[in-house]
């Protein structure tokens, strides 16, 4: 009798231990599913990993021009940088790295919500210039296959290269750290064309050294004959330059085309005939291969003026013949008419081209004190973000491009107001072969500002 109340007992205990348990988890299930906080909190956990490093940035303060000075060192735990977050020295990794996928929203050292989902809301022209030790992503004493020695500041005689330690942190959203084989993955079986000036040229090498890492490459290909870009007999250079990266296959082009009109010699069998300027006709090599681009990128502005358009024979033309508008004959109208013309018809072939993502880069500012590049002009500073680190306004410095894209799908990559802060970062009188009282103050030293361009066109690709 005992032993079967014994048994009786511990029978019944185990039933109760087993509907107790039951009871709980059923309790916590429905508070799971009530509160999905703790599923978002473990999810995160798992997604994200804290480096250890820490590096000081520079405080915003307010100024008149809605950009900030610079003010106290604070330290910033860059809590959002992708894994694939390396030192220069360490970017040649396996191909295979892996991709990491923002998720979540953050706050920064400010106290400010960073978007890192889909950028969808991000002014990446809005933000701050913070100091990198990550930076450059390429060797200024390399890049040689691509990097025109004229923009190689490392060559030069210059001795201080502080420019080329800072990265651009948009205000309201992080941007993943640029990896190359990440990059060209992304880019498989896609065509990135660069169309405009120099300064677009600079943009192009730039993207070039940051794909290649700055490394000797000799299996990427030169197909700038498929775009029919050799070298005239008799000239210095080619209108451009083709290049593939065989491995996944993604092509980088850049056409010179400073004014994005239309040129065509009024006497083709005259090389010193005057050159018609179509103010309203995009250029002929962009209507040929649009359908060729998957990322286009133009930019035009420094070659509006008397001078350049002298020096070049253009002569303006609209509807097929010499321009009789005397608004346009003022080069800023000229320009503004031109800048708008370009936009309205990309806009309208955008329909016809819907893999094709569009951008129209914002001129690149001057920096020349106590006159021009042929006047005695110079931009001597060495000290970066003298004139401030931050750019707190919305809209754009380049008017005429910010009102031209309004309302179209061509989207703007905005870089005036950035780069207006980084007057340090110009040739300046250094070159291979400096010649006496000529300064730069257009172009810039490679590695450098050229390569947050492409930053900035990257997270928005």
């Amino acid at each position: 009798m005992m032993k079967g109340c014994n048994f009786n007992i511990l029978k019944g205990t185990h039933v109760s231990i087993a509907l107790l348990t039951l009871g709980f988890v059923t309790v916590m299930l429905w508070a799971w599913e009530k509160n999905p906080f703790l599923a978002t909190l473990l999810l995160a956990q798992q997604n994200f990993r804290l480096p250890s490093s820490e590096f000081l940035v520079d405080s915003p303060i307010n100024s008149s021009v809605s950009m900030s000075p610079k003010g106290h060192r604070e330290e910033v735990n860059e809590s959002m940088l992708t894994k694939e977050t390396k030192r220069v020295g360490e970017r040649n990794a396996s191909p295979t790295t892996s991709i990491t996928t923002f998720t979540s929203e953050v706050k920064d050292s400010d106290g400010e919500e960073l978007s890192t989902s889909k950028n969808t809301d991000c002014n990446y022209a809005k933000g701050r210039w913070v100091a990198d030790s990550r930076r450059p992503f390429y060797s200024g004493f390399g890049c040689k296959q691509w990097l025109s020695g004229m923009w190689a500041c490392r060559l030069t005689q210059r001795t201080d290269f502080s420019f080329e330690g800072y990265r651009w942190q948009p205000k309201y959203c992080k941007m993943p750290e640029f990896e190359r084989f990440s990059f060209l993955r992304r880019m498989q079986d896609k065509t990135i064309a660069f169309i405009g000036d120099s300064l677009g040229r600079q943009q192009f090498q730039s993207m070039m050294c940051m794909a290649s890492g700055g490394e000797e490459s000799p299996e990427v290909e030169d197909v700038a004959r498929e775009y029919g870009l050799v070298k005239p007999r008799g000239a210095k250079r080619p209108d451009g330059w083709v290049y593939r990266f065989p491995n996944t296959n993604t092509t980088i082009l850049y056409y010179w085309s400073a004014s994005l009109s239309d040129l065509v010699p009024i006497n083709g069998t005259d090389r010193a005939s005057d050159v018609a300027m179509h103010l309203d006709r995009p250029p002929a090599f962009l209507r040929r291969f649009l359908h060729r681009f998957d990322v286009l990128v133009l930019n035009t502005g420094h070659h509006w003026n008397r001078g350049k358009l002298t020096a070049n024979r253009w002569v303006m033309h609209v509807n097929g013949k010499p321009n009789d508008n005397k608004e346009l004959e003022d080069v800023r109208n000229a320009k503004n008419f031109t800048v708008h013309n370009v936009v309205r018809w990309l806009d309208s072939q955008l329909p016809s081209h819907p893999r094709l993502k569009t951008f129209f880069r914002t001129i690149s500012p001057r920096h020349f004190h106590d006159g021009d590049w042929n006047t005695g002009g110079t931009c001597n500073n060495t000290v970066p973000l003298t004139g401030g680190s931050e750019v707190l306004q919305d809209e754009s410095i380049d008017r005429v491009v910010e009102s031209a894209v309004r309302g179209t799908k061509v989207k703007i990559l905005d870089i005036t107001a950035i780069s207006q802060l980084r007057d340090e970062a110009h040739m300046s009188g250094y070159s291979i072969r400096p010649t006496q009282g000529i300064n730069d103050c257009l172009h810039w030293c490679l590695p450098g500002v050229p390569d947050t361009w492409n930053e900035l066109l990257i997270a928005q690709i």
